[in-house]
């Protein structure tokens, strides 16, 4: 028995210090990223990996001040129109999405655009309930330590926007052979509206469904308003 208590004790210790310096890591780690732009993400090396030889794989960093105001508000409004009020999980919006999915075959999820970054920059591609417990604790993390302009600006640069193409820049150079930042609000609009499946559409070349996607953007871009972002500032 004492043997027991012993092997117990000398356990409990190793994970406590495992859970201590796990948190510790965890939070120096998302702490850098305040400041420093992450260098790549799993996806982003799985896709690089697989990407076809006749294909390019682009990413491109860019400020937030050098994307456009439209890539920022059809984000918002086609992803997460609670973004600048809520602290990293919209309870709200996971309510409706589980009354909907009850009487809905086509699912609709509930994610919001922290918890997208939390799973784009810290975590491997997949679904699990573990993978969506650390989810939920980067988003913590994120939502604690980086400003919301700055959880906008990594998500408008990590996500997958083509195939072996990331971040809205390399999007907008390969689909209007233009900067980010020079967008018009139609094709802000379209790059946003393709992010559901982006290996499957062309915003430079969009098919029924993307266009009326677009439109769905660009009416809910109106909904919401131009001083959006001004209207939950300090």
């Amino acid at each position: 028995m004492k043997r027991v208590r012993k092997i117990l004790r000398f356990l409990w210790r190793w994970l406590w210090r495992g859970a201590v310096a796990f948190i510790l890591f965890t939070f120096l780690w998302t702490l850098l990223y305040r400041w420093v732009n992450p260098p790549t993400t799993f996806l982003q090396v799985r896709e690089w990996w697989n990407c076809p030889d006749d294909q390019h794989f682009a990413k491109t960093w860019v400020d937030y001040e050098d994307i456009s105001f439209h890539l920022k508000l059809g984000a918002v409004a086609s992803e997460d129109q609670n973004f600048m009020k809520h602290s990293g999980i919209d309870f709200g919006a996971i309510e409706k999405a589980v009354e909907y999915n009850k009487t809905h075959e086509k699912t609709r999820g509930a994610s919001t655009i922290s918890q997208q970054v939390a799973k784009n920059v810290f975590l491997w591609p997949g679904r699990s309930w573990l993978r969506k417990g650390f989810e939920v604790y980067f988003t913590v993390l994120i939502e604690l330590l980086w400003s919301k302009e700055r959880i906008l600006e990594v998500y408008l640069n990590v996500a997958e926007t083509g195939k072996c193409t990331f971040g809205v820049e390399a999007a907008a150079q390969k689909y209007f052979r233009k900067s980010a930042a020079s967008l018009s609000k139609e094709q802000a609009a379209l790059i946003i509206a393709s992010l559901p499946s982006p290996r499957k559409s062309n915003p430079a070349k969009p098919s029924a469904y993307l266009t009326k996607r677009k439109e769905h953007v660009l009416r809910q871009m109106r909904l919401l308003g131009s001083t959006y972002f001004e209207r939950y500032s300090d």
